[in-house]
């Protein structure tokens, strides 16, 4: 092997030891549980968790070819496979020879080059096929674990263990995502001394102002003494704003810079993603006897390091979907009229500011639907009838759920239905999306948008109507100011030309479900801004530009992760939490609306936001996220009622019982005060017990929805299928 593949793949197995100890964690720790579970739905969670972990662990040692480690691994996801089966029981021996073979992995790993010892590689292979036996229903020989020093699991990365070259230093990840997360906290500070310094400019202003008008005053009624003081007080007011701006500036460039350095030292290209995959694939084909070829495109995009990581595994997952499924022999190939090998292309696209899109693609077979939902009735999603109902792109999206596989027979490859539903677990973790579109016998393609940074980015501050939002500056190609006679209607859709190009014209106040302005007169002049995704520009109307500043990307909380057109939120200067709006979701909301005739569409939005103005109710909102309570109370009062919030159950409960509200809208999983218990104590109480209560909330599960329903709560939203518009109309339906 050259010296250039020796050093590759020494930085694969560097990436591959923080990633396997975080696998032997989890699947210890669940072990540990599940061996005192007592509740079955416990005990199914916790064996579908090490069956997951088992799975990636499995294809992540592929990847550097350790096939001790691989081995055992297959094992242990053979073994989980025949629990959650029910074709063998789980018994203490089992569970002996499970720690022992996760033990036997540590061993391995623990060495220094990850290739272990003969003898430690001899201990996995007879591990392996121990738990095969188990997994066919033999009994396996219980071993008391050994107690020598020297056959105990050494700290993985010891001291000893590790190198460095001398013009570097390892830090631990962790240490380097704090650092990053505190420089990012920074930004708040930046805009704080950006309002004290505009409040110090108005003081010195007024005081300005103040002077002028003093001396208007009759002589007599000046006294020299006080004019003194006032001069020097004048004096001191102005050198405090030219050193307080002075400062501000410093803060404002030392934290810029700061901020840029940590977010480079965690910004990688993704070309480091995918270094490793030409090989995946090259080796996963020759195993079944397949040609295939790897072409990358888009490499260069930089993305979040923390991101990367967390898109290693479904990426590894669609390749061995591509190969398996897709892909045929060369002999079919040939036979069909293409050339013996497959062709999987991987291809990165930055769409806004704040995302990117990946289009993972094969030449092979398609999704054949036919075989989809006959193994979604297989599994019991779905009935017979259920199924045939389907339309083909939703029978193309059931690939996604467990459980599911075409694969006619389980390999170490394919054939559990696990894997796509893990890419798609993985990319909604990150507040992105996957997708399918398949031709039967021409190929497939996967859509994955997810976000490139957890960081910190700039945004132009708008404001419409009485809310401001933020839009990310990379989504914005200009802001211009036009005549209201400029606008031209074609085919009842309002547009502008703009650099020689036509746009479609929207209100952004529209697009958002807010009221929007009276009718303009031709001389009036409007403001725009120019989004663009891709290549499609859409123009939002917007009544003023506040400023432009850096601003940190807050998470929506669990509840409301998926909400159309915002992406998170941010924190002003002023401490106000202001919605951060999806440049590619406002765009695609902007065309669906101008679908249908723009005059119908503005009456039936100023006609909702009459009757909701017209209303206003007034609704008690109970959550503990301060992000989630303050964006619900936003959207809320954007539609016109009248809203209060609550930090928890308790504390809405007693708000409730001395207010008038006319709707609650709570979350569950609070403390003090479940949002079970909550609607259980509004309907116990005489006054409150006709209060219409909405639980908004992550869990999703049957079982939560029958306790909602038992609880007396009139409605149920959980956060997959949580939409703006779904709590809108759920309002209006009860009040």
């Amino acid at each position: 092997m050259a010296m250039s593949d020796l050093e590759f793949l020494a930085r694969l197995k560097a990436t591959f030891r923080g990633e396997a100890e975080e696998h032997i964690r989890t699947i210890t720790d669940c072990l540990i549980e599940l061996e005192k579970a007592k509740l079955p739905e416990r005990r199914d969670e916790l064996m579908e968790t090490v069956f997951r972990e088992a799975h990636s662990f499995k294809g992540a040692a592929r990847s550097v070819s350790l096939k001790e480690i691989e081995s055992v691994c297959q094992a242990l996801e053979g073994a989980f496979f025949a629990l959650k089966g029910g074709s063998i029981a789980a018994s203490p021996e089992l569970f002996d020879l499970l720690h022992r073979s996760v033990d036997a992995i540590a061993r391995i790993l623990a060495s220094f080059d990850m290739e272990g010892s003969a003898a430690e590689r001899a201990e996995a292979r007879r591990r392996g096929r121990e738990l095969g036996k188990a997994a066919s229903g033999l009994s396996p020989i219980p071993e008391p674990p050994k107690e020598e020093a020297e056959d105990r699991p050494r700290p993985l990365g010891a001291p000893d263990e590790k190198l460095a070259a001398a013009s570097t230093v390892r830090i631990p990840t962790e240490r380097l995502d704090s650092l990053l997360t505190q420089a990012e906290e920074m930004v708040a500070i930046t805009l704080s001394a950006d309002e004290r310094s505009a409040e110090m400019r108005e003081i010195d202003r007024a005081f300005s102002e103040w002077r002028k008008e003093s001396g208007a005053w009759k002589d007599g009624a000046r006294n020299q003494r006080n004019e003194t003081q006032l001069e020097e007080l004048g004096k001191k007011v102005a050198a405090s704003k030219r050193a307080l701006e002075q400062d501000q500036r410093s803060i404002r460039r030392m934290v810029d810079e700061h901020l840029e350095g940590m977010k480079k030292a965690v910004m990688l290209p993704l070309s480091t993603l995918v270094e490793s995959f030409p090989r995946i694939v090259r080796d996963l084909a020759r195993d079944q006897g397949k040609e295939a070829q790897l072409i990358v495109r888009g490499a260069e995009i930089e993305s979040d390091k923390r991101i990367l990581e967390e898109l290693k595994d479904p990426f590894i997952h669609l390749l061995r979907n591509c190969v398996d499924h897709g892909i045929r022999s060369p002999e079919e190939r040939v036979a069909r009229g293409k050339p013996p090998a497959g062709i999987i292309t991987i291809a990165f696209t930055a769409i806004d500011g704040l995302s990117a899109e990946i289009l993972v693609s094969d030449d092979g077979a398609g999704v054949d639907t036919v075989l989809v939902r006959a193994a979604a009735v297989k599994a019991g999603i779905l009935s017979s009838e259920a199924a045939e109902s389907l339309g083909e792109e939703e029978a193309q999206n059931l690939i996604f759920h467990s459980g599911i596989s075409t694969s006619p027979i389980i390999t170490d490859i394919s054939g559990r239905g696990l894997g796509l539903a893990i890419v798609r677990e993985k990319a909604e973790r990150l507040g992105g999306f996957v997708s399918v579109a398949s031709r039967s016998h021409r190929g497939t393609t996967f859509r994955i948008v997810f976000p490139l940074s957890l960081a910190t980015f700039r945004g132009i501050v708008a404001r419409v109507g009485d809310r401001v939002f933020i839009l990310p500056t990379t989504g914005v190609e200009r802001v211009s100011r036009l005549r209201v006679s400029d606008i031209k209607t074609i085919a009842s859709r309002e547009m502008i030309r703009i650099a020689g190009r036509n746009l479609s014209l929207v209100s952004l106040a529209e697009v958002l479900g807010l009221p929007d302005r009276s009718p303009r007169a031709p001389d009036d002049s409007l403001l725009v801004a120019i989004l663009a995704v891709g290549e499609t520009r859409v123009a939002f109307v917007v009544d003023e530009v506040l400023d432009e500043m850096q601003v940190m990307l807050k998470g929506l909380g669990s509840q409301i992760s998926q909400l159309r057109n915002v992406a998170g939120a941010a924190i002003l200067g002023n401490g106000k939490v202001v919605p951060v709006l999806k440049v590619s979701d406002l765009v695609r909301s902007a065309l669906r609306t101008q679908a249908a005739p723009r005059s119908a569409a503005r009456s039936e939005a100023e006609g909702e936001a009459s009757k909701a103005s017209s209303k206003k109710a007034h609704i008690l909102v109970a959550e503990d996220s301060i992000t989630a309570r303050s964006l619900l109370k936003n959207i809320l009062e954007s539609a016109g009622y009248a809203v209060t919030t609550a930090v928890d159950g308790a504390a809405a409960f007693a708000q409730a019982r001395e207010g008038e509200f006319d709707l609650v809208v709570s979350d569950v999983d609070m403390p003090r005060l479940s949002g079970f218990e909550l609607t259980q104590r509004i309907r116990a109480d005489k006054r409150l017990s006709a209060t219409p209560v909405v639980l908004v909330t992550a869990l999703e599960s049957r079982e939560d929805r029958e306790r909602g329903i038992d609880a007396g709560a009139d409605a149920y939203i959980v956060k997959s299928s949580f939409d703006q518009s779904n709590l809108l109309d759920v309002l209006r339906r009860l009040l």
